[in-house]
């Protein structure tokens, strides 16, 4: 299943804020359900998952990750694009 990852920056590594212009990103990932989407996002972005992942209904789910560079929210929900294989 194909999900689309939305990041938004919240803190950099020092805790403060991090400004809007660059808060906001968009990731595509391929996962069997959306708690696999999160840890897999994690491992390739070299973060670990803060506390537990909350799973909504409809392969939906958000989570919070740190790595080098702050700390992160992801909001993850399936898409409906296929991935071209070519």
């Amino acid at each position: 299943m194909r999900f689309t990852i939305e990041q938004r920056h919240l803190t950099d590594v020092a805790g403060k804020p991090v400004s809007e212009d660059r808060a906001l990103s968009f990731y595509s990932c391929e996962a069997s359900d959306a708690d696999d989407a999160v840890r897999l996002f994690a491992r390739d972005h070299s973060a670990e998952v803060i506390g537990n992942v909350l799973r909504f209904p409809g392969f939906q789910a958000i989570a919070t990750m740190r790595n080098a560079n702050g700390v992160f929210t992801l909001q993850v929900a399936p898409t409906s694009q296929q991935m071209q294989l070519t």
